[in-house]
C-alpha cells in the first residue's frame, strides 16, 4: 500500500518535522527544506543535517520528499531561468545532504512562445541541472498541474515528450496530484476512470517513475483548470479515488501526502480517514 502522510511544517528547525509527522501518524512526509518563496537561502549547517538524521532514526516516517521553491520556472525568461536552475541545484544539494531522495518540482509555465517551445527549454535546463549534480542520487519529480493559463503539465502527454527530450533519464520521476489532474479534466471518480488514468500514466511516463502522490479533494468541478484544494470527501471528487489509491498494490511504498487545508479536520482528520479507507 502507499505510504500515507502530509506536508509538514519545519518551523523551528527541519528536524522538528519528524516530531509533528509522528504526532499525526504519518508514514511519509513532504517538507520545504528552505523558504519556498525566496530565491536565496543559506546553506544547511552541519548541526541541521545532524539533527535531521538523529530525528529520522527515532521516527516512524519511512520516506521523505521535498517540494522545490514555487518561484522556480525553467521555462521563464533568461534571468528567471538562470535563477531557477541555481535554486534547483541548491535544493538538490540540500536534499542530498539530508538523505532525501526526491524533490517535487512544478514543471513551469510558458512565458513567450508555445508550450512545445517551453518544454524544450525546460528539458535543456533539466539536462544542465542533472549534469551538474550527476554525483547525486536525488530524483526530480515533475508534478502534474491543473492546466491553468500557460502552465505546463496539465496534459500528461507533455511528460512523455519531455522524457523523450531527456532520453529517459533515470533521475526524472513524477508526482501525481489528484486535485490537479481532476481540475485538468481527467475523470477519476469511478473504478473504470481511475484505472483509465493509471493506464494513461503507464503509457506516458511508466508507473515505475511515479514516486509521489498528492492527495486533496477539489472545491471546483472537473476541468475547471483551477487549483483549489479541499478536505477529503468534502469536495467534488469524493472519497472513491483516494480509497482506490491507498489500496492499490501498484503503488506499494510510494508516498501519498496530503495537501489539504490545515484548518478544520486538518492532517489528523484526513489521515484518520485514509486509514479507515484502508480498513484500519
Amino acid at each position: 500500500m502507499a505510504l500515507i502522510g502530509a506536508h509538514i511544517s519545519t518551523a523551528g528547525g527541519l528536524h522538528k518535522a519528524y516530531q509533528r509527522a509522528d504526532a499525526v501518524g504519518c508514514e511519509s512526509m513532504q517538507i520545504f527544506t528552505r523558504n519556498q518563496r525566496q530565491w536565496l537561502n543559506k546553506p544547511l549547517s552541519f548541526q541541521e543535517i545532524e539533527d535531521f538524521y538523529i530525528a529520522s532514526r527515532d521516527s516512524s516516517v519511512k520516506k521523505v520528499v521535498s517540494h522545490a521553491s514555487y518561484l522556480i520556472n525553467l521555462a521563464g525568461t533568461d534571468d528567471t531561468r538562470e535563477k531557477s536552475e541555481e535554486a534547483l541545484i541548491s535544493e538538490l544539494e540540500r536534499c542530498n545532504n539530508l538523505s532525501i531522495g526526491d524533490v517535487v518540482l512544478h514543471p513551469g509555465f510558458a512565458v513567450n512562445g508555445t508550450r512545445e517551445e517551453a518544454l524544450k527549454q525546460v528539458s535543456a535546463s533539466l539536462r544542465k541541472v542533472l549534469d551538474l549534480t550527476c554525483e547525486m542520487k536525488v530524483r526530480i519529480l515533475l508534478e502534474t498541474m491543473a492546466g491553468q493559463g500557460s502552465v505546463l503539465g496539465g496534459d500528461v502527454a507533455q511528460f512523455s515528450g519531455l522524457l523523450d527530450l531527456l532520453e529517459d533519464d533515470p533521475r526524472i520521476g513524477f508526482c501525481v496530484d489528484i486535485c490537479h489532474v481532476f481540475a485538468a479534466g481527467y475523470e477519476i471518480r469511478t473504478y473504470e476512470s481511475y484505472n483509465r488514468l493509471v493506464g494513461i500514466l503507464q503509457k506516458n511516463v511508466g508507473l515505475e517513475r511515479i514516486h509521489c502522490w498528492h492527495l486533496s479533494d477539489s472545491k471546483m468541478e472537473k476541468g475547471s483548470k483551477k487549483d483549489r484544494h479541499q478536505h477529503l470527501g468534502e469536495g467534488t471528487i469524493g472519497l472513491a479515488p483516494f480509497s482506490m489509491l491507498v489500496n492499490d498494490k501498484r503503488f506499494e511504498d510510494v508516498p501519498a501526502v496530503l495537501e489539504t487545508p490545515k484548518e478544520g479536520m486538518g492532517d489528523e482528520g484526513n489521515l484518520a480517514l485514509l486509514r479507515k479507507l484502508r480498513g484500519e
